[in-house]
């Protein structure tokens, strides 16, 4: 079978295909097919020397997944041949508290990931893929989709008539301004571009604020609130960002601390932090429960993941480039096996 691993973590050039041996489920475990596989930031930034965690070198890179069951072990019975599945991103994480062993089952940092034909998991870590998506659309939800669905919850679950402001086009936006307006929320999205603004308002945007032409678009946002501010924010961009969000956020609001695509680090202004009384939280995607309440809402609202472009498994590193680039809108697949 092929398999993709980086040989070390300076660059892309470091991303290469190798032949090896195909996987055997022992008791309990499946053998998978991979059909497709989604890339989150994350993977681009353990190669760029930026992840928050340690990673290491030669493995298979790629948290997200799509998969057909080819063989099961023995003792499964959750599972046969023919199945369709999608990989929990936290695949021993079930539900309670995250486990310590979080970080050493991390798939591409901690441990082999799925950017491969074939794979074996445990039957624990994967949950049934709906009819109503292809592997390419299911490809999409362990890491970006589970993670906005779990920014959305929290002590106060978002719903009808609350506010929500997400940033940029990413995969976990996208998701999240979907995902709101599911639950009814209004939604003020921020971009760069007017193309891109055009997208935001097709996909359900409300309002959308260029923070290119505004810079001070925390204010910006709360004046579109009438001055009450927002009640969640999905904050993805890091350091370069968080002292915008703390000015849009309402009084008592919550801010989700998610990523880190901004480089700039100015520091926080305490002032600002203590004066929104608010809550600030940082989730890693969530536990297998919320995956599969959030498989469960897109398949029953009909929501379509936004999926920018489909490269082949043989243009790997061009989809990792297509990531660094940034002119994505949603997420970007790799299709592991031809159609």
């Amino acid at each position: 079978m092929r398999a993709y691993r980086f040989k070390a973590l300076s660059n892309l050039d470091d991303l290469h295909e190798h032949e090896e041996e195909m996987p055997k489920p022992q008791r309990g475990e499946l053998l998978l097919r991979v059909h497709a596989v989604s890339l989150n930031f994350r993977d681009l930034a353990m190669v760029l020397g930026r992840y928050v965690q340690a990673a290491k070198a030669g493995l298979v890179p790629v948290s997200d997944a799509a998969a057909e069951v080819v063989a099961v072990g023995e003792s499964v019975e959750i599972y046969q041949p023919g199945d369709r599945v999608i990989g929990a991103f936290h695949p021993r994480w079930f539900g309670g508290p995250m486990p310590a062993t979080s970080i050493s089952d991390s798939y591409g940092s901690g441990r082999d990931g799925w950017l491969t034909e074939f794979k074996v998991v445990s039957q624990e870590a994967v949950v049934p893929l709906p009819d109503s998506l292809s592997y390419e659309e299911g490809a999409t939800l362990p890491c970006a989709a589970a993670t906005a669905w779990y920014a959305l919850a929290g002590q106060t679950p978002i719903r009808a008539g609350h506010i929500v402001l997400t940033l940029g086009t990413g995969g976990v936006s996208i998701f999240a301004l979907q995902l709101a307006k599911a639950l009814g929320a209004r939604v003020i999205a921020t971009t760069s571009s007017a193309s891109k603004a055009d997208k935001l308002r097709a996909l359900g945007a409300d309002e959308v604020v260029n923070y290119r032409e505004v810079h001070a678009w925390g204010a910006r946002v709360r004046e579109l609130t009438g001055g009450r501010g927002v009640d969640r924010v999905i904050e993805v961009g890091g350091p370069a960002t968080i002292n915008e969000s703390l000015r849009a956020v309402a009084v008592g609001g919550e801010i989700v601390l998610i990523g880190f695509l901004g480089e700039d680090n100015p520091g926080i202004d305490y002032f600002d932090l203590k004066r929104t009384n608010g809550i600030i939280r940082s989730v890693s995607v969530g536990d297998r429960t919320n995956l599969e309440d959030v498989v469960r809402a897109v398949s029953t609202t009909g929501l379509k993941p936004v999926i920018d472009r489909v490269f082949a498994f043989e243009d790997a590193k061009a989809a990792f480039a297509h990531l660094q680039s940034g002119r994505h809108i949603g997420k970007i697949v790799i299709r592991v096996q031809p159609c």
